[in-house]
């Protein structure tokens, strides 16, 4: 071999050596963490409870919840899909009020609690949702309150409404419930006459949306319609 033929192989076997050391650190470098979306400003109409309890507004509005992080679904509003996820993702019935942060975990994610109060009548889920850099869209909300009675009140009715589809349930009776895309009209599910006895009631809502807006309200009403107020809402304990 003469020198210039010597001088090739050299050049040759340092571009290898480079060409190694070079793959061999692309290949312990660990991929990049992907970034957490940007942060949101808090919802307009909701606001974290500032006492321990509440009562109903003028018109008798329930406006203090436990609200679960949305969880994804079909965008089916049909009775039977809309049963299929409640009963897929029963997270909220049993006699135990979840607690403001709690955790729950959906397939490989966890869905967290949060109390709020709604500076509405309604409680506007899009708004709770896309505060939290969560999906609005497909999704199944779950809401909790506890009822307070100070007094037996015979003949009361639970009336909500809901945006979209919804299942409602009153000390896990279900009472209410709403198919197929909807707005939310104020006592548009009424359920059967109850009587509600002297002490904690835990009302619990399931409410599924397809796309768009999403929100929903509840209150109780007398025997003659009228807005029941003497009551206090609460989020803590077990019931």
């Amino acid at each position: 071999m003469n020198a210039h033929q010597h001088a090739l192989a050299a050049t040759l076997g340092a571009l290898v050596t480079v060409g190694v050391a070079v793959l061999a650190a692309r290949g312990s470098q660990q991929p990049a963490a992907a970034k957490p979306p940007p942060a949101r400003p808090p919802a307009a109409s909701l606001a974290r409870p500032a006492s321990p309890s509440r009562a109903p507004d003028a018109a008798g509005f329930i406006q203090r919840w436990l609200l679960l992080e949305p969880i994804r679904v079909s965008n089916q509003l049909t009775e039977s899909a809309v049963q299929a996820a409640v009963t897929k993702y029963a997270f909220a019935r049993s006699s135990m009020v979840p607690r403001d942060g709690q955790t729950v975990t959906v397939g490989d994610e966890s869905a967290a609690w949060h109390a709020v109060d709604t500076l509405d009548y309604n409680v506007n889920l899009f708004h709770f949702a896309y505060a939290l850099n969560k999906p609005t869209s497909n999704v199944l909300f779950w809401a909790v309150t506890v009822v307070h009675v100070p007094r037996d009140l015979p003949g009361m009715r639970l009336a909500i409404g809901s945006n979209a589809a919804s299942v409602w349930w009153l000390d896990d009776e279900e009472v209410i419930a709403l198919y197929n895309d909807r707005q939310a009209v104020i006592d548009d599910g009424v359920s059967k006459r109850v009587t509600l006895k002297k002490g904690a009631h835990v009302i619990r809502a399931a409410i599924v949306n397809a796309g768009g807006a999403t929100d929903f309200c509840a209150r109780f009403i007398d025997e003659d319609g009228h807005p029941v107020t003497g009551l206090t809402v609460s989020l803590a304990g077990e019931v």
